[in-house]
């Protein structure tokens, strides 16, 4: 009885998250597919105006990681205090970056879901105010390589994420001043929103979109493989 419920549960997931990133259909694990209906209209934003991949309003997120015109898009839904995202970033996606973004087949694009703690929001404001200096990914990385086991533990403080940017060689008087303004704070806020709207309840998560609309979702930090196998089977 406790497996039937699981897998309803899974199942109404997956098509709720259909209906709203406005996909032609979603793959789930016994193979079959769903027709799914119109997703909602996109909210305005201003970063990367009209950028949606299945629906769902990546113009707020990230800069595109590789080849804008690869056929397949991993979007991807992270919190920067995830030890989970951490895990998927230090052992996975230097697979996925060799074998699939680095050959022009995938992109990968950057969610904010910044839920887990207090810090989480301003780690995704700071690398905004990196990416305004054209370092996004730079600052993306350190910190994910800086992270530390506990969640609002200070490893994300104002303080350290300075320091992170004084690292990196930012001009530092603009990325204060982007700081102390919460210039990138409703961009935040936004991403997050959007994660819920398409079904995200845990980070990481996924959606590998092929280019005839096929969408395939991937919840946490799974193997290589999960992601060779969802690639392969979109496009």
């Amino acid at each position: 009885m406790a497996k039937k419920v699981v897998i309803v549960a899974v199942i109404a997931a997956v098509v709720a998250v259909a209906v709203a990133t406005g996909s032609a259909s979603v793959t789930i694990d016994d193979g079959s597919m769903l027709d799914m209906g119109a997703a909602p209209d996109p909210a305005d934003a201003p970063a990367y105006p009209d950028r949606l991949y299945g629906g769902i309003d990546t113009s707020n997120a990230s800069p595109l990681k590789g080849d804008p015109s690869a056929p397949v898009t991993i979007v991807e839904f992270g919190d920067y205090q995830c030890h989970f995202c951490e895990l998927w970033h230090r052992q996975t996606l230097p697979l996925v970056t060799d074998d699939y973004i680095e050959s022009g087949h995938v992109k990968l694009v950057f969610v904010d879901y910044a839920f887990l703690g207090r810090d989480s929001p301003k780690a995704a404001q700071a690398s905004y105010c990196a990416d305004d200096q054209g370092m996004y990914w730079e600052y993306h990385d350190k910190l994910y390589e800086s992270q530390q086991s506990r969640i609002d533990g200070g490893w994300a403080s104002s303080g350290n994420l300075h320091a992170f940017a004084t690292e990196l060689g930012l001009d530092m008087d603009e990325f204060g001043e982007c700081m102390s303004s919460g210039k990138h704070a409703e961009r935040v806020s936004f991403n997050t929103d959007v994660g819920s709207v398409n079904g995200v309840e845990a980070t990481p998560t996924f959606f590998i979109l092929g280019p005839d609309g096929d969408l395939i979702m991937i919840s946490g930090a799974q193997p290589y493989g999960s992601f060779v196998r969802a690639i392969n089977s979109v496009g």
